[in-house]
């Protein structure tokens, strides 16, 4: 008997499988149990062929293979390797090995050992367990790499690992790759957007705390223009982040050799049509969705009032808790959700209500069931609202022949410049997110901090208190609301560079708690 490890995983935590082999003298058949499905059943067959065009004899006996512990589902072909492994220790084809040793991989019939989804949550897992030496595929070794504190060896094929193992023709361990991070892909420069002044100081509010946001308006206001912006005023990623984000989608498969790391920001935008499993994860053997492949990124729905409702109900608890459970007859799994959630949406069903050019169409009834797909718990967990009216054609107009800027012009007018660029709004969004890391623990956000850090964070004086505490009245919000407020007036104070929380925060703050519907 011989006694070889792999690892299972649930979710993104692993679960250490002893692969043990027995052979015995009886009718040649090979018997895998320990709760296998039918991709790892099929797997006697990848594993004999395999072994047989190496060169190597698979043994005429009775061949039970046992993967323990037998209550953990095993499903996928990341346990071939390690039983082809396995059945040769017991056979004496290879030496036995000493050193706790761990294999991950996939096998052709021709012995090749190929790439499998999830590499680099199962050599996490396997460090934890306190294994230093782990076999993977070639094509998976860059994602397995990033993982420091272990020992990884790229195989190309069967013949290659057993040569290695038996003392023949020795692998080097990989060198541990190097994390530096990209700027942001967007698709726009702030630059690029006429007008909409407020709305891009609502994004940058955004930016800094972390918060979420709605932008209402009819169609042609700029909306998604200035969503796909808003990359572009995103921080770059620090390692522990591009670590959290890079192993969410190593399970997915999303990860390639060639991108075996998420460097930089992106924005995650599925379309109206998504299912709920789509974007809450799911399926017989639990996957991650869009809200879990968000993490730490931007989940954004355009139109978010095309989506079925069903869908919008399912993102309550992950923009509360930060972490969505699936569950499945087959197992129930966590997965972190931590993102900023981003939407668009018109004010009815044609886009015009709002828009003083266009003439409205829609009957009062189906404005009503239009606008009641956003439930109020679901617009209540939302930061910042904010409608967005349609740019004038004249802000349109930006350095014409006569090399008049009227965009330029209005805003400094009022002495705010819509026309900065996203590299000059950076820079102030990463000044304040300093701030935060230096008053704050565990590097949380203004939009993260839980009600026991508000109040020593977010001190207010009386007079401000009673402000806030009658606009809250009379605006009958929630007290979820009333946090969200304060957490936002935190945000435009490190903003602002201000210890204090003042009454100009607090009322821009309230200012994004408006009725975002106008009256019918």
């Amino acid at each position: 008997m011989a006694n070889i490890y792999t690892v299972a995983v649930l979710g993104l935590k692993g679960n250490l499988v002893e692969v043990e082999t027995n052979l015995s003298r009886h009718l040649p058949k090979v018997i895998i149990v320990g709760l296998p499905d039918t991709a790892v059943q099929e797997a006697r067959e990848r594993v004999w062929a395999a072994i047989e065009n190496s060169g190597f004899v698979f043994p005429r006996q009775k061949v039970v293979i046992n993967l323990a512990p037998a209550q953990v589902q095993k499903s996928g072909g990341a346990y071939d390797l390690s039983m082809a492994i396995s059945v040769l220790q017991a056979s004496g084809e290879l030496k036995l090995i000493s050193e706790p040793t761990a294999f991950i991989g996939e096998l052709s019939l021709t012995g090749l050992v190929k790439a499998v989804p999830g590499v680099m949550v199962m050599v996490a897992a396997l460090k934890e367990f306190g294994f230093q030496n782990i076999f993977v595929p070639q094509k998976n070794v860059k994602e397995a790499s990033v993982i420091e504190g272990v020992n990884i060896y790229a195989i190309n094929n069967l013949a290659q690992l057993i040569r290695h193992l038996n003392g023949q023709q020795k692998i080097e361990p990989q060198a541990p790759v190097v994390f530096y991070n990209e700027p942001s892909q967007a698709t726009f420069d702030f630059q690029e957007v006429h007008g909409q002044a407020q709305a891009k100081r609502a994004l940058e509010i955004a930016a800094v705390g972390g918060h979420n946001i709605l932008l209402v308006g009819p169609p042609g206001s700029g909306k998604t223009m200035l969503a796909k912006s808003f990359l572009s005023i995103l921080p770059p990623l620090s390692l522990d982040e591009a670590l959290a984000v890079s192993k969410i989608h190593s399970l997915a498969g999303l990860l390639t050799e060639e991108n075996h790391l998420v460097r930089s920001r992106f924005l995650r935008s599925p379309h109206h049509s998504a299912s709920v499993s789509a974007i809450v994860g799911g399926g017989t053997y639990p996957k991650p969705g869009e809200i879990s492949l968000a993490h730490r990124n931007v989940l954004f729905l355009d139109e978010i009032l095309e989506f079925p409702r069903a869908v919008l109900e399912a993102l309550r608890q992950p923009l509360e808790d930060k972490i969505i459970t699936v569950s499945r007859i087959k197992g129930s799994v966590d997965y972190p959700a931590d993102f900023i959630f981003l939407a668009t949406a018109n004010p009815c069903p044609c886009g015009y209500l709002t828009d003083p050019s266009h003439e409205c169409h829609c009957t009062p009834m189906e404005i009503s069931k239009y606008r009641k797909k956003l439930s109020g718990p679901l617009l209540d967990r939302i930061d910042l609202h904010l409608n967005v009216a349609r740019v004038k054609s004249h802000e349109l107009i930006s350095n014409p022949s006569t090399g008049f800027d009227y965009a330029h012009h209005q805003s400094l007018a009022v002495g705010k410049n819509s026309a900065e660029s996203s590299k000059e709004i950076l820079a102030r969004v990463i000044s304040a997110r300093q701030r935060q890391a230096d008053r704050q623990p565990d590097n949380l956000l203004n939009s993260d901090l839980p009600p026991k850090l508000i109040k020593k964070y977010c001190v207010l004086s009386s007079s401000n208190q009673r402000l806030l505490l009658t606009a809250t009245e009379k605006m009958q919000l929630s007290a979820r609301a009333y946090y969200k407020i304060l957490k936002v007036a935190r945000t435009i104070a490190d903003l602002a560079s201000s210890q204090n929380i003042e009454e100009e925060y607090i009322l821009e703050a309230l200012q994004y708690r408006n009725k975002i519907w106008s009256e019918l």
